[in-house]
């Protein structure tokens, strides 16, 4: 084989490729060989891999076979060492490793500090942009339901640690929300746009979150021990989450005290509206207002806005509803007898 080396020019050319781009070099700081950069060097006429004329093998033994028992080891002892070490390559080119990465770095520092070129006014980008584009399509229908999730089946076991009931949940899931974001993004916009940027939640409250949308007997086993609860306490929370999101959980199981005047308004509204001839005591405790002898409660949000209707059930304050504004209107749909 007659493989001959690069010129000054045709380095040049290479070099200056590879550093034009940071991921040539970092994948050339990684020992490895970026198949674009042989390509972008040979459109500039510096051709890093052998051309066949290049690989025209010479013996001297008589096998007639082309190429030759010989010639035939020595291309596959040339592609092992390539497959192993890319900077072979550039080593029968005429450059080592040591030689080759410093030149790189100057390269790629000349080519950091080199100035930028001059912006282009923003009234020029817009006016074209109103002058050339093509009106914006249509956006797309609502969405009335999620699609089905694919069934993850397979005569092959999951890897370690790869639960395929969990993923096909987080999925439908995910599925959920997207459908939820979509139709909020497509809903006619309000006078006064609701903020739609995503509350971060704490562990425990997104799986409380995922426990709210009904996942399977197994998985939701798992998220108890995750969140450290028992199921009837999971559930409870769910139940909160499911009425009224983060907001809900945050007096769930943790009390707040607001203006006593706007606590004691509202259990005079109450008694006002009351029908019955004598109305019950009320009880004031923080941010709960508790009706004696109905097993009926109202919390005030932490907003001071919303009151979140409860229900006792084995001894246990339980989410009971949606929240409102009107209080009396909350505690009248409480009340209402239930369909057991």
């Amino acid at each position: 084989m007659d493989i001959p080396t690069f010129t000054q020019g045709a380095w040049d050319i290479l070099l200056d490729a590879a550093a034009a781009q940071a991921g040539h070099l970092a994948a050339l700081l990684d020992r490895g060989m970026p198949t674009t950069l042989a390509d972008t060097a040979a459109q500039a006429g510096a051709h890093l891999l052998p051309r066949p004329h290049e690989l025209t093998p010479h013996c001297s033994c008589p096998d007639w076979g082309d190429p030759c028992k010989h010639a035939a080891a020595l291309y596959y002892q040339v592609a092992r060492l390539l497959d192993r070490d890319p900077f072979v390559l550039l080593l029968l080119r005429g450059r080592g490793e040591n030689e080759l990465m410093a030149d790189l770095h100057r390269r790629n520092a000349a080519h950091t500090t080199a100035p930028s070129p001059p912006g282009v006014p923003a009234r020029k980008v817009f006016a074209a942009a109103r002058a050339g584009l093509p009106a914006l399509p249509e956006p797309p229908p609502p969405v009335d339901h999620p699609g089905p999730v694919p069934e993850l089946t397979s005569h092959v076991a999951p890897a370690p640690g790869l639960d395929p009931a969990a993923l096909r949940f987080l999925a439908a899931d995910t599925a959920t929300r997207a459908r939820q974001m979509l139709n909020q993004a497509l809903a006619p916009a309000p006078a006064h746009p609701p903020d739609f940027t995503p509350t971060p939640l704490s562990t425990d409250d997104d799986l409380v979150r995922l426990a709210a949308a009904t996942p399977p007997a197994e998985i939701f086993t798992r998220l108890c021990w995750s969140a450290h609860r028992t199921p009837a306490s999971l559930t409870r929370a769910a139940r909160a989450w499911q009425y009224g999101g983060a907001a809900a959980m945050e007096i769930l199981d943790t009390a707040w005290n607001p203006d006593p005047a706007h606590l004691r308004t509202a259990r005079e509204e109450i008694k006002q509206t009351w029908d019955a001839e004598w109305p019950p005591a009320i009880r004031i405790t923080g941010n709960w207002l508790t009706v004696s002898g109905h097993g009926a409660q109202l919390r005030l949000g932490t907003g001071g806005h919303l009151w979140y209707p409860y229900r006792k059930k084995h001894g246990t304050w339980w989410p009971a509803g949606f929240p409102g504004r009107d209080v009396t209107a909350v505690l009248s749909d409480l009340l209402e007898p239930r369909a057991e």
